[in-house]
């Protein structure tokens, strides 16, 4: 085997950088060993990592830590072994878990513990909830606004919202925004969600996202918060319907995809005439007729592209559409 290079955050490496290494990893003089939280495939050129293999490593969980925490106070050369330390068992359950499966902020939370506490009458250094408490202050939340954090929690913030569950959209929202989110890009995606996933199931939603997001950029933070968790619950709480982007999903292939369909001569601009043509006044007036509604093509081609749910007020819609005659 040739010589074990690692290279610890090699996504700190530019492009160029990264380059001069492949001869070496390709010819074998190296076995290139690299750490990174950034995504490889974002990040790392390419030609290295089809030639490597990709591990993934996951947060360790509260045992793990535990144990970790357990290990550094018995070791007597690396750790606390030659201390006399009770810890807490609640303590170090909370430590375990407050960390978010990091190892080193555990470990660095123990050591602050260990040397800002003093010891009893009997040399012991007892860790208690509310030392641990004070030493940690506050959770460390994990995320990366510009990675996998980031796309991560936004994508079960709008699942739940889709989902119906506003306990858990609220969670998802607290968590982007104590972590410093933008608050436009949450008002911005909930503008697309009360169109895509409720549409005219509650045709209110829209308006409800849209004053959020005017909320936002008027008021700002830390009061925004306020607006985009009304938004968010009322969203999370409203009757679903994609009915509407469906249709417009299916139109757009169609137009994509197949012949254009000209207008109709009668529903034509009738203030813009074409030179040679002649002038069609065959378009009726809906608002001439019974219950503003004539039957008349307003497609060369018929086609059925809208279909309401019988979700909220889709239903409603969906009512009226069959008494106009519609399948």
């Amino acid at each position: 085997m040739g010589t074990i290079l690692f290279v610890d955050e090699i996504h700190r490496f530019n492009k160029a950088q990264q380059d001069v290494l492949l001869p070496y990893v390709e010819d074998g003089s190296v076995v290139l060993i690299g750490a990174t939280t950034h995504n490889p495939s974002m990040f790392v050129n390419t030609p290295l990592t089809s030639r490597s293999l990709v591990f993934q490593l996951h947060p360790l969980s509260p045992a793990d830590v535990s144990a970790l925490l357990d290990r550094a106070i018995a070791d007597k050369e690396r750790g606390y072994g030659d201390l006399s330390i009770e810890f807490d068992e609640e303590a170090k359950r909370f430590l375990s878990e407050i960390c978010d499966g990091d190892g080193r902020h555990a470990l660095t939370a123990l050591e602050v513990a260990v040397r800002s506490t003093p010891p009893d009458d009997d040399g012991t250094i007892r860790l208690s909830l509310d030392v641990i408490q004070e030493c940690v202050q506050r959770r460390i939340v994990q995320y990366d606004k510009k990675e996998d954090g980031h796309y991560d929690t936004i994508s079960a913030f709008i699942k739940s919202v889709r989902g119906s569950d506003p306990d858990a959209a609220v969670y998802w929202l607290a968590k982007m925004l104590v972590a410093g989110e933008d608050p436009r890009f949450i008002a911005r995606r909930l503008v697309i969600l009360a169109s895509e996933d409720i549409g005219n199931a509650d045709p209110r939603g829209i308006t409800v996202a849209v004053a959020a997001l005017h909320a936002v950029e008027f008021v700002g933070m830390p009061e925004a918060r306020i607006s985009l968790a009304q938004a968010t619950t009322y969203l999370a709480t409203a009757p679903k319907s994609n009915r509407s982007y469906e249709a417009l999903e299916k139109a757009w292939h169609d137009v994509e995809t197949g012949a254009v369909q000209p207008v109709p001569e009668h529903l034509k601009n009738v203030h813009v005439k074409a030179i040679g043509a002649e002038q069609n006044d065959g378009y009726k007036y809906p608002h001439s007729y019974k219950d503003a509604w004539v039957e008349q093509s307003y497609l060369r081609i018929p086609e059925r592209y809208y279909h309401p749910s019988d979700q909220g007020y889709e239903a409603t819609i969906a009512k009226r559409m069959a008494a106009l005659g519609h399948p």
